[in-house]
């Protein structure tokens, strides 16, 4: 049985993980036969946004592994904790969380770092040449990570397709139900909520990511 990573951010679209997109990817690992464990950095929020009103609730504070085990029942690691000898691939799901937690692109645009023990952690798949899909903005990480000429899509947002290229990616705009694979760095991304209107338009492109890192997976 294939064992999948899955890197969440925090718990929430505003400042963790997008609940529906985390869920879909759980939903089809498992349903095509393979296990899953997931993993958050063990530090503390950019910021706690209500999703009630939207606005920054500016005197609270959390953390995203402790968030995030709300999306994993209970059933988390920190990122610092993984054997990469155990796992075949990993799967980011998107939210704000992954540009605000996991890199800080939501703050700094094309000057974005990805967070050390996030780094860290996705590195050892890369490393490992292990497949590795992102969705959503979680794709605004690939060039940070495997360098220039890279291939990956956030869906159709100029500014933010531009920020990727700007740090050496090749960008490539497709709709929803699509996915974007690079074959020679295990590379798979899927616009989902940065494009999708409703859950069944997210879990069309999810779909298709799950099914290809498994199949990318040795």
């Amino acid at each position: 049985m294939k064992k999948i990573a899955v890197l969440l951010s925090g718990c929430g679209v505003y400042d963790g993980t997008e609940l529906h997109e985390s869920v879909l990817a759980l939903l089809e690992i498992t349903k095509s036969g393979a296990s899953y464990q997931c993993f958050a950095p063990n530090i503390p929020q950019y910021h706690v946004v209500s999703h009630l009103t939207g606005e920054v609730q500016e005197n609270e504070t959390r953390n995203v592994l402790v968030e995030s085990a709300r999306i994993a029942r209970g059933d988390i690691k920190a990122v610092d904790e993984l054997n990469i000898a155990e796992f075949d691939a990993l799967v980011i799901p998107g939210g704000f969380g992954a540009a605000k937690n996991l890199c800080d692109f939501a703050v700094t645009e094309a000057e974005y770092s990805v967070e050390p023990s996030v780094e860290r952690f996705i590195s050892q798949f890369a490393s490992a040449h292990k497949p590795v899909g992102f969705i959503c903005i979680s794709p605004i990480m690939i060039p940070k990570l495997y360098g220039h000429g890279v291939s990956g899509t956030i869906g159709s947002d100029e500014a933010t397709a531009a920020a990727f290229e700007q740090q050496g990616g090749q960008h490539h705009a497709v709709s929803v139900h699509d996915i974007v694979v690079d074959e020679k760095h295990k590379v798979v991304s899927t616009p989902a909520y940065m494009l999708a209107n409703d859950i069944v338009e997210a879990h069309s492109g999810i779909s298709k990511l799950v099914e290809k890192v498994l199949q990318m997976a040795e």
